[in-house]
């Protein structure tokens, strides 16, 4: 045990060297772990060759190589990845080359970031452009839809958010359709995004869901949680931003009934959860040894999306909060920050709104925004959705009622309405399962364009209609959409609805883990584990 003084020589030394540039060189060897995937070939999309990922976020790149595994540090790196004849390398870099003579890729991010966004995948990669600073990777069985789906799409997305935010600093912006068993929807690794190949609907149907990981390109990668209790800081800002961009792109209609569903999805989880649960804070205490991924739910994301709505009703006007998220991503690009630090700027950016107290206003006090479990204390409002939601709330209360008024059911054509006004309505439905007795045969054929749909947002919501209402020629649909995808948010409503049905619905749902569990990631395979006990 060192005495005081000798502390205090050892720290003085440490300073010293500190001021010189030294090098450290660590050999290590990354053996299996959770930050780093590896697939056989049966779990891919081609089912040929193996494949492997890795995925930082939260505190799993400590896994894949030595680093300070916390938002709060960031940093450049370059990699070397050698790879066997027919694998092609991909990393979250700007810049990257291939050395043809040993196959090796060779990858340089020259912007720092956190060590969690550093990414790899290696497989029987191919890349197509579809646009000018965008190409997509896939697997070559998905090459052709990839680019059908997503040719000249993105970069309208780009620019528009760029108008709202400023530059996007990252170069190129590609996007790299994983294989099935991935467990997000998206992962916003700087350069490329890793994506679930469920986007790929083949009517571009999907294709603004890629909206979300743009933004965090600005919120997020550019301006990072210094720690994950704070992880509303990226999910919060990255939600309103995201709405923010699809107002400019589809109008303030739509993107209330899009922000309505994910109300509703916070609804659910706290009344699952319990509104006092201590998850259901903005800022989540995490204890020594917990997995921050243990924490997450939708909190931070929907309700960080109305906390960070409610400071820009309190800048007055639309433009004024579009001009301060300006501002701070400008202030904070490259940094780390704690919820005191977006939150003190907003303050000093408003001094009118600091005068007045806005952040001590009884019930809405910022303090309490952070610390207090439960329901948002404000919510934005959602109105202009309306049109788009009442038409889909009297055709749903119609498929509850008995008997069947078909004819009014018929006027009512479906076909053209956009995927969330569709998901909405199946909320709906599912809010009222089971239905009446004969109603879910009357279903089916009333709308088998939703029945067969590959959009994956309209699929799960099947399923889940399917099982409540334990439905048995459509236990088919719900066997194929489990083994189709691993995506984490589409995977484990299922089962825990199959869980809390009938003896028959539990019996089916072991039945298909068993049958599918070994290609999922491992975090999803435990929380089903969880859920089936």
């Amino acid at each position: 045990m060192l005495h005081e003084n000798n502390r205090r020589s050892v720290l003085a030394c440490l300073f010293t060297a500190c001021e010189d540039e030294f090098r450290v060189s660590i050999k290590y060897e990354a053996t299996d772990g959770p930050g780093v995937c590896w697939l056989a070939p049966e779990q891919t999309a081609g089912k040929t060759r193996p494949y492997v990922f890795t995925q930082g976020q939260a505190v799993l790149n400590r896994s894949f190589f030595p680093c300070f595994d916390t938002p709060a540090v960031k940093s450049t790196y370059s990699a070397c990845v050698k790879v066997p004849e027919g694998f092609t390398a991909v990393m979250s870099a700007n810049k990257w080359d291939r050395r043809k003579t040993d196959n090796s890729f060779l990858f340089t991010m020259e912007r720092p970031i956190p060590s969690y966004l550093v990414a790899l995948a290696v497989g029987d990669l191919v890349s197509a452009e579809v646009g000018p600073r965008t190409r997509v990777w896939t697997e070559p069985c998905l090459l052709q839809d990839a680019k059908k789906e997503y040719d000249g799409v993105i970069e309208e997305f780009l620019t528009t958010a760029e108008n709202l935010f400023g530059p996007y600093v990252w170069g190129r912006y590609d996007v790299l359709f994983m294989p099935p068993s991935f467990p997000f929807g998206g992962m916003e690794n700087p350069c490329l995004t890793f994506v679930t190949p469920c986007l790929l609907a083949g009517d571009r149907s999907l294709a603004d869901v890629i909206v979300h990981e743009i933004c965090h390109s600005w919120f997020g990668n550019l301006v990072t949680n210094a720690n994950w209790g704070d992880f509303w800081l990226n999910e919060g800002f990255t939600m309103y931003a995201q709405r923010r961009v699809c107002r400019e792109l589809h109008g303030e209609a739509y993107t209330c009934l899009e922000a309505a569903t994910g109300m509703a999805l916070l609804r659910q989880h706290m009344d699952n959860s319990g509104e006092d649960h201590p998850l259901n804070k903005l800022r989540v205490k995490i204890e020594p040894g917990v997995d921050p991924d243990d924490t997450y739910n939708e909190t931070p994301y929907e309700k960080g999306f109305c906390f960070v709505s409610y400071l820009a009703h309190l800048a007055g006007s639309q433009s004024r909060f579009d001009a301060f998220l300006k501002a701070y991503v400008d202030k904070f690009k490259f940094c780390s920050v704690i919820a005191e630090d977006a939150l003190g700027f907003y303050l000093e950016y408003f001094p009118e709104l600091k005068n007045k107290g806005v952040h001590k206003i009884e019930g809405l006090e910022f303090e309490k925004w952070l610390t207090v479990p439960g329901w948002p204390p404000y919510l934005p409002d959602l109105s202009a959705g309306q049109d788009l939601m009442e038409p889909a709330e009297r055709l749903a209360s119609l498929w509850g009622a008995e008997p069947l008024d078909l004819g009014a059911i018929s006027e009512a054509d479906i076909r053209p309405w956009r995927t969330y006004q569709t998901v909405y309505f199946l909320e709906k439905i599912t809010e009222l399962s089971p239905l009446p007795g004969g109603n879910m045969e009357k279903l089916v054929e009333q709308y088998p364009h939703i029945v067969n749909s590959s959009n994956a947002e309209l699929r799960l919501r099947w399923a889940l209609i399917v099982v409540k209402n334990q439905y048995r020629p459509g236990y088919p649909h719900v066997r194929t959409f489990l083994r189709s995808q691993g995506k984490q948010k589409y995977t484990l409503p299922v089962y825990r609805a199959l869980q809390s049905g009938s003896e028959e619905t539990r019996a089916l749902a072991t039945e298909i883990f068993s049958a599918t569990s070994q290609q999922l990631h491992a975090n999803v395979r435990n929380y089903v584990k969880k859920i089936l006990v």
